[in-house]
């Protein structure tokens, strides 16, 4: 599934730019084509102008002698306006030859005479149109040597420009601007800010003006489109619903994966809280079992103190089965949204002494001790005495159970504004970093205690964390391996 995914994104990011690639290609053909078509209709126009000018005079002919050799012709030409077709009528000195048609010779004479008088008639025609395009030519010169000032109605050239993009279908935000073969500007449309960075100097398009000028110094028209990026891309737009549905489609598989994964890993936890449960409930009922054997066996004398023995046993392997018992109980109480939970107004440095106190028999019989630093000045808040009691013991007896050699603990409390902060801190064995993200989850237990080494559920510090929740305060933690553990909580005080 993963490749199969992979594999349609690779595909649409290659749709997407060959599409985005071919939007472009068009639009440089049609701005190229645009711009050729300005540049013809500005040759036609100019054509046409100097034309009218230099033919239309007073007497409305014109009559231009030109001695091509040793025959002289003479050229009448007439205009009138601009908009009428130039008409140009000839006379030419020259005698016409005589051509005389023999009949004699029957039709092949007369076809012979009829193919010499066509061919007289194509070179009277060819030489005659040369002579014709020489005028043209002495006269349009006399326009090339013009400034391009002179030569170009800018107002019109923007009109031209404007009429034959969108005719090419690029009705899109533009300017532009002529310059010269120096790059010097001549003239800038309005609005047009010039760019300096070479990215953006590349997305000028230019066009050399009257390309069959043979004028020297050459002028250039330089458009620039601003939107262009928007235009391309605005041609990907019916594609945005496929990557939508492409992209919900790879969420969908990534959350289904990561729902995969945990389900996979709450199993392992509660196949191996299972085996621990197993463990921690067969070993009181066990004794539990044997010291009923032992009391029912008359074959045991039995002594008074024995049974104090065996009763005793029976006592304290009941209430450890019934701490188990109660865990999971606690537990399962807390998994619900809320919970009652009887709050009080309490001296949170009172309690914690009371604890310690309790607590430090334990811990001096690993050669160890207790510190304690109540610095809270306003210590009252509003928690539930028993379940308050609970989570701070289960943090000091988790300590106890990590610990390598004498314990030292360090209990800690102050106020940091409108909270108390209460810090219990080891030097035990510590944990991974690996480990700190996850050690509030149900049934999690960290690689020491999975070998039974120590005893329990996983349900300790997930119980510690839903009662901070559930007095609206947080619990954090900070380790190192091998040097220690601090567990800090923060509840809010009283209002």
């Amino acid at each position: 599934m993963a490749i199969s995914f992979f594999g349609l994104i690779i595909l649409q990011a290659n749709y997407l730019k060959l599409t985005a690639d071919m939007r472009a290609e068009q639009f440089n053909e049609s701005v190229k084509k645009s711009l050729y078509e300005v540049v013809r209709i500005l040759e036609e126009e100019e054509t046409l102008q100097y034309l009218n000018k230099n033919l239309s005079v007073p007497s409305q002919r014109t009559r231009i002698t030109v001695k091509p050799g040793i025959h002289n012709h003479t050229y009448s030409m007439k205009q009138n306006t601009l908009e009428d077709s130039i008409n140009v009528s000839y006379s030419c000195t020259r005698v016409q030859p005589k051509v005389f048609i023999s009949m004699k010779h029957g039709s092949n004479t007369i076809q012979e005479s009829s193919r010499i008088l066509q061919n007289k008639l194509r070179e009277r025609y060819i030489q005659e149109r040369a002579l014709l395009d020489d005028i043209l030519i002495r006269l349009l010169s006399e326009s090339y040597v013009r400034p391009i000032q002179e030569r170009i109605d800018f107002q019109q050239l923007n009109e031209i420009l404007d009429r034959e993009l969108d005719f090419n279908g690029l009705n899109l935000l533009h300017y532009f601007s002529v310059i010269n073969k120096n790059g010097k500007e001549l003239y800038r449309s309005k609005g047009f800010e010039t760019v300096e960075s070479d990215e953006e100097k590349e997305e000028y398009y230019t066009q050399i003006l009257f390309p069959n000028d043979p004028n020297p110094q050459p002028n250039y028209i330089r458009v620039y489109f601003p939107t262009k990026q928007n235009y391309i891309l605005s041609s990907i737009t019916l594609t945005l619903p496929s990557v939508l549905f492409t992209s919900l489609l790879l969420f969908t598989f990534i959350l289904t994966i990561v729902i995969i994964s945990r389900q996979k890993r709450l199993s392992e936890m509660r196949t191996d809280f299972m085996n621990n449960m197993t463990h921690e409930l067969k070993t009181p009922v066990s004794s539990i079992s044997l010291a009923s054997q032992m009391l029912n066996d008359n074959s045991i004398s039995k002594t008074p103190a024995m049974i104090e023995q065996l009763s005793g046993v029976i006592r304290t392997e009941t209430k450890r089965l019934t701490q188990q018992i109660d865990k999971v109980l606690q537990m399962s109480i807390f998994e619900k949204e809320s919970t009652a939970l009887k709050m009080e107004e309490m001296d949170i440095n009172e309690m914690i002494l009371n604890i310690s106190s309790n607590f430090a028999i334990k811990v001096e019989n690993t050669g160890g001790k207790i510190e304690l630093d109540l610095d809270a000045e306003d210590c009252f808040a509003l928690v539930d005495e028993i379940h308050f009691t609970n989570i701070v013991y289960n943090l000091m007896d988790n300590a106890l159970k990590y610990s390598r050699g004498p314990l030292n603990l360090h209990l800690k409390t102050w106020n940091e504004k409108n909270n108390l902060l209460i810090s219990i801190q080891d030097n035990g064995i510590g944990m991974k970093k690996s480990d700190q993200k996850r050690i509030f989850d149900k049934f999690y237990r960290v690689s020491t205690g999975n070998v039974h080494n120590v005893k329990g559920f996983g349900l300790g510090l997930a119980y510690v964390k839903k009662v901070v929740t559930d007095h609206k305060g947080t619990i954090r933690v900070e380790s190192e391996l091998n040097v220690g553990t601090k567990f800090i909580i923060s509840i809010p005080l009283k209002k």
